[in-house]
């Protein structure tokens, strides 16, 4: 039992370096070989886990030469387009000026409910209202609307928006995070006048504080976290 679980949690150990080392892209993001390789990884180390009679380098052996062989392939498609566009395929227009481009849909055995289906997940409903619509190598439809079905932005209708900051966590669950801090141009001092306002004595109270990107400081104490606590339970 124990040689299971020690083999086990090796393997494990393997795959998620493996994956790792892939990158971070989704599931739906990934090229159709870096699909097969994950596919392929998964399978290679679950055999070992489930049979001890397999050398556990029967398992450990292969995945090794599967990440090599993507990362190669990944440094290929860098150096060449001619190999990205052997090994990924090219983008495809799929709509063009509001009307659906059959005989494409037909060389990428793409069907229109795929097609339709995709649409609606990126929030457009009408064909009608799209310029272009690109299928591209990893299976995702990108969307280029017509000019008078673009939605109105700020600067359209000339209206100033102010310059907005990542959210940064200035607390958490008690603790001050000072690299935070600093990125503001901030100091301890600064947040414990902060928490005064808000009649808050010490960061030990705070269960969370966040600056938002609009500038303005979320603060979160325990004494609110318990009472919502309460009234879930209740």
């Amino acid at each position: 039992m124990f040689i299971v679980l020690l083999r086990t949690i090796i393997l494990f150990i393997v795959v998620i370096v493996s994956l790792r080392i892939m990158g971070k892209r989704q599931i739906g993001q990934l090229q159709p070989y870096e699909l097969v390789v994950a596919i392929m990884i998964s399978e290679l180390a679950s055999l070992p886990m489930q049979d001890t009679r397999i050398p556990l380098a029967h398992g450990i052996i292969p995945i090794i030469t599967l990440l090599v062989i993507q990362i190669i392939i990944s440094l290929v498609e860098l150096k060449s387009t001619k190999a990205r566009s052997l090994i990924d395929g090219k983008p495809c227009i799929v709509i063009s000026k509001g009307e659906i481009v059959i005989s494409e849909l037909k060389n990428q055995v793409f069907t229109v409910n795929d097609l339709m289906e995709e649409l609606r997940i990126n929030g457009h409903f009408n064909i009608e209202d799209i310029e272009y619509g690109i299928l591209e190598t990893n299976g995702q439809i990108s969307v280029i609307l017509k000019g008078d079905a673009e939605p109105a932005t700020k600067k359209d209708v000339k209206v100033q928006s102010k310059v907005k900051l990542a959210p940064l966590t200035l607390i958490m669950e008690g603790t001050i995070i000072m690299e935070n801090l600093k990125i503001l141009n901030k100091d301890e001092k600064w947040i414990q006048g902060e928490l005064a306002k808000k009649k808050i004595q010490s960061e030990k109270e705070v269960f969370l504080a966040v600056m938002k990107p609009e500038g303005d400081l979320f603060i979160q104490d325990y004494k609110t976290v318990d009472r919502r606590s309460m009234e879930v339970d209740l």
